[in-house]
């Protein structure tokens, strides 16, 4: 990854951690009355990243070389379970939901992980996905534990 890139993802990628701190600051501050939209929106965002994080192993496995296409099948199946997981998530009451997601982007991580250390996954991509994705789950879990 070029220089340009990797500051480019990093800079979007904290960037798109802001919608899960500002719920999560939100279902604290807010007055009673407004903890359970934080919460949904906490839900609806953790559903939308997971399902998106999801769609990366679709784009590896479409550009993957021809000595990687056994390891197609693995990746569209993986960039379908988070959607799904997500989808779930949203049919859930808040307590089981939020965890859900949590849980749902840590086991991504973990997965790919798992995939970078058979080159699978870029290597580089891991530091960002694994500060990105602690962050997004302890804001998940904040109005649970707070």
């Amino acid at each position: 990854m070029d220089t340009t890139t990797r500051r480019t993802a990093w800079l979007l990628g904290l960037s798109g951690l802001l919608p899960f701190a500002g719920a999560a600051l939100a279902f604290f501050a807010a007055p009673d009355s407004w903890q359970g939209f934080a919460e949904g929106a906490l839900i609806a965002y953790g559903a939308v990243i997971l399902s998106f994080l999801g769609a990366v192993h679709w784009g590896l496995a479409l550009r993957a070389p021809v000595a990687e296409a056994g390891a197609g099948p693995a990746r569209l199946t993986l960039g379908v379970l988070p959607a799904l997981i997500g989808w779930v998530s949203l049919l859930l009451p808040d307590v089981f939901a939020l965890p859900l997601l949590a849980l749902g982007i840590l086991g991504t991580a973990g997965l790919e992980q798992w995939a970078a250390g058979r080159g699978l996954v870029p290597g580089e991509y891991m530091m960002l996905r694994w500060v990105l994705s602690i962050g997004a789950a302890l804001c998940l879990m904040a109005p649970i534990t707070g």
